[in-house]
């Protein structure tokens, strides 16, 4: 929205500008016109106002040359961010869509894995904020404690 306002600002200035050119040459035409001066004089009037007009012209194409190099440069940077952002999101579309279709050919493999996924991030979970006195201990089974001959188990 912002770059829009800023262009049919410049673009209004330029125009401005083009206008104000074309009716300066046309009043220094029509002044030179109903002069009193002999046509010697005139027409050397009407080849100075002529180079005058050429110059300024000039001016105003290299003017409009720079900007016009300065947009394509703006433009030219943000098209680049686009199309990179464009690649990002095709390359995350991608994989998964590989994820979707691995899951697909073999659900019991795909439910096995959400379940591993599902373990450790409840495991991450429950384990981040505690202390290793709080942390809760998970059963261990040794073997040892339930030969026949152990009085413990």
């Amino acid at each position: 929205m912002r770059y829009e306002y800023e262009r049919e600002e410049e673009a209004g200035a330029t125009t401005k500008l083009t206008y104000l050119l074309i009716g300066g040459g046309i009043g220094a035409v029509l002044a030179l016109l109903f002069a009193p001066k002999s046509g010697t004089e005139l027409r050397g009037d009407i080849a100075d106002a002529t180079r005058k007009g050429l110059e300024k012209g000039k001016e105003t194409a290299s003017l409009v040359g720079e900007r016009a190099g300065d947009y394509y440069e703006v433009t030219r940077e943000r098209a680049g961010e686009l199309y990179q952002n464009a690649q990002d999101k095709a390359g995350e579309l991608t994989e998964r869509a590989k994820q979707v279709a691995t899951r697909s050919t073999n659900p019991f493999s795909a439910a096995l894995e959400a379940g591993k996924e599902a373990y450790t991030e409840e495991k991450r979970r429950n384990e981040s904020g505690l202390t290793s006195e709080e942390r809760p201990t998970y059963p261990i089974e040794n073997k040892s404690l339930n030969k026949p001959g152990n009085k413990e188990g």
